[in-house]
């Protein structure tokens, strides 16, 4: 390619910008220094994807350096500038990883022969797709190659898809026909090649990325802990030895809990790990000496702490008086204007302060004597009833029973899970077995849970027994203290009737025994007729009555003994039991059960035999 020039400086400007050798016409390089490995001027970068601006769009033309643009001579087209006072060119946004470019304007006679001995100056030429209306996709090698490229496209505007003003006109030899000509349009276009190829080298980028970072983390990852060894007698007598070691005990628990989840506990070893266990619980009273030593510590900083607190206190006060006295007219007519506003500020500070300090140390003050007065309150000692803590003791068991069956049902879930994890990998031989060992356990496991709900029903009952029980207790404890009221009222009434009899004439006093006398005939003979024989029986008989009336279904005579022992050890049930069967108005006895379950309850029915009587 050569071209007559009068100006060669801007012949080789043109054509570097093509990235071709600048050649004259005898064929010798107008720039001695062209390298052609670069496509460039010595001094000038090549170009590079990763410069700033290439990576998008090519960097645009300051508005002050007009592009200098010149005729371009191939084999069989001529290429003329377009006008270099139009504003400069304007493409649409470039695809990520763009490699294609888009050329319109083509003449209709052109060939794809004439398009890649013009474009090829610019770089690789991977595919051409040419189109019957004038334009075609050109893909290069690499995406800095499009930037080259764009150069042969003249002042784009956009106008929709594609628009242009005008860029390099095209001339098939000397031919002025229009099917020879056309004007050049060079865009960026979106292949889905570019784009593939783009995200795989995203992908590969973020994979590199990613391997970086987990590189670093594992460099910046503290080391495993060491494994803990496997058990012997030897290594017992050591991790033994270590758990009397105050600081070597977390290492040694550590091993010991790692050998039991193992499962290294059998009948040979069973004593070694007895006798480790041991040690650690040995290992609890060294720990509690230890806190006590820490609170006693802890104690003795409250003390210093109250002490100092109060000492400064003791300074606020001083420094609040030295304040109230400067401000009596004594002294206060003597200070200016600004020296009295100073102490009112300066008092008020201290005043905020010292109340501040004064309800702290008072809280503190408080605390220390709801915590006295907690430990010197004592609750009322009142021993529990025989049934109330049987009641409790099951309530206990049934608990523990609660929490065992509950594992239970966790273990025999987890085999479950595991079986059928198992049973994809074993042979088909072997299904029929599983399958029966699968019914066998979901049989259990359906045992199991009856029985836990049948646990969990007699846990509530036990709980409402339990709750009815105190709640007779409470009840039965406000009977006795009306009864001891009454038995009171009932004493004083006779102390009064003493001193009366005792006032009178003996006169009067024998003719009253004599009526009394008489009277007391009568009463002896109701009292030995009736079944309620003395003041204690009475008594009973009240407690009993409200004991059954609180419990409808009744009660046996062993149940109301017990709670009657509560109140009199020296009760006995034969005598309850005598004074019941008298009073057969007030008490009723009932069979309850069939065969060994029989029981004998009493019942109240004193409002029926009221009504009898």
């Amino acid at each position: 390619m050569g071209l007559p020039m009068s100006d060669p400086a801007a012949w080789a400007t043109a054509m570097n910008n093509l990235g071709m050798a600048p050649m004259g016409m005898t064929g010798q390089p107008l720039l001695p220094d062209f390298d052609p490995a670069l496509g460039m001027m010595t001094g000038i970068p090549p170009i590079n994807p990763m410069m700033p601006g290439l990576g998008i769009v090519p960097p645009p033309i300051p508005p002050d350096m007009p592009a200098v643009k010149e005729i371009i001579h191939c084999k069989t087209c001529t290429l003329f500038p377009p006008n270099p006072n139009l504003p400069p060119p304007a493409t649409r946004e470039r695809p990520p990883g763009c490699k294609t470019v888009f050329v319109g304007g083509l003449p209709e006679n052109g060939t794809e022969q004439i398009i890649t001995e013009v474009f090829e100056q610019c770089g690789e030429i991977i595919a051409i797709r040419k189109s019957k209306k004038n334009f075609c996709h050109i893909r290069f090698a690499e995406e800095f190659m499009v930037d080259k490229a764009l150069y042969l496209s003249g002042q784009c505007m956009r106008l929709g898809s594609h628009g242009c003003r005008e860029g390099y006109r095209i001339r098939l030899g000397s031919s002025t026909d229009k099917k020879d000509t056309g004007r050049l349009h060079v865009d960026f276009a979106q292949a889905r090649d570019d784009l593939y190829e783009w995200e795989c080298k995203q992908r590969m980028l973020a994979r590199e990325e990613r391997h970086r970072r987990r590189m670093e983390e594992e460099r910046f990852h503290p080391p495993s802990p060491p494994p803990v060894v496997h058990y012997s007698d030897h290594e017992c007598s050591i991790v033994a030895e270590k758990l009397k070691d105050d600081s070597k005990f977390s290492e040694a628990v550590q091993t010991l809990l790692t050998w039991i989840e193992r499962g290294e506990v059998n009948r040979r070893t069973a004593n070694n790990f007895y006798s480790m266990i041991q040690s650690a619980n040995s290992h609890i009273r060294r720990l509690m000496n230890e806190k006590a030593v820490h609170e006693k510590e802890m104690e003795e900083a409250k003390e210093k702490f109250k002490v100092a607190f109060s000492g400064i206190l003791v300074q606020f006060e001083q420094i609040v008086a030295v304040y109230h006295s400067a401000s009596k007219q004594k002294a206060w007519d003597h200070f200016t204007k600004a020296q009295r506003k100073n102490i009112n500020v300066w008092c008020k500070q201290a005043e905020e302060i010292r109340n501040i300090h004064n309800d702290e140390l008072m809280g503190i003050r408080r605390e220390e004597e709801m915590e006295m007065s907690d430990d010197e309150i004592e609750d009322p000692a009142e021993t529990k009833e025989t049934e109330e803590s049987a009641l409790i003791s099951q309530v206990e068991a049934l608990k523990e029973e609660n929490d065992s069956l509950r594992w239970q049902l966790d273990a025999y879930r987890n085999e479950v899970e595991l079986l059928k994890q198992e049973q994809g990998k074993v042979s088909r031989e072997e299904d029929t077995t599983k399958e029966q060992q699968l019914k066998l356990l979901q049989q259990a496991l359906q045992g199991v849970q009856q029985h836990l709900l049948k646990v969990q029903d007699e846990y509530k009952k036990k709980e409402t027994e339990l709750e009815k029980v105190k709640e007779d207790k409470l009840q039965m404890e406000k009977l006795l203290e009306t009864l001891r009221e009454q038995q009171e009222m009932a004493n004083e009434e006779d102390k009064e009737r003493n001193t009366a009899d005792n006032q009178g004439t003996e006169s009067s006093t024998s003719r009253i025994c004599a009526s009394s006398q008489e009277k007391e005939c009568p009463l002896e003979s109701t009292l030995s007729s009736s079944p309620v024989k003395s003041e204690r029986e009475a008594l009973l008989v009240g407690i009993i009555s409200t004991f059954l009336h609180v419990h409808p279904f009744g009660a046996s005579i062993e149940y109301i003994c017990s709670y009657l022992q509560r109140l009199d050890t020296k009760i006995s049930t034969t005598e309850v039991e005598v004074l019941m069967t008298r009073l057969q108005h007030t008490f009723k006895q009932e069979l309850s059960g069939v065969g060994a379950s029989l029981e004998k309850r009493w019942k109240f029915c004193g409002f029926d035999g009221l009504k009898m009587t």
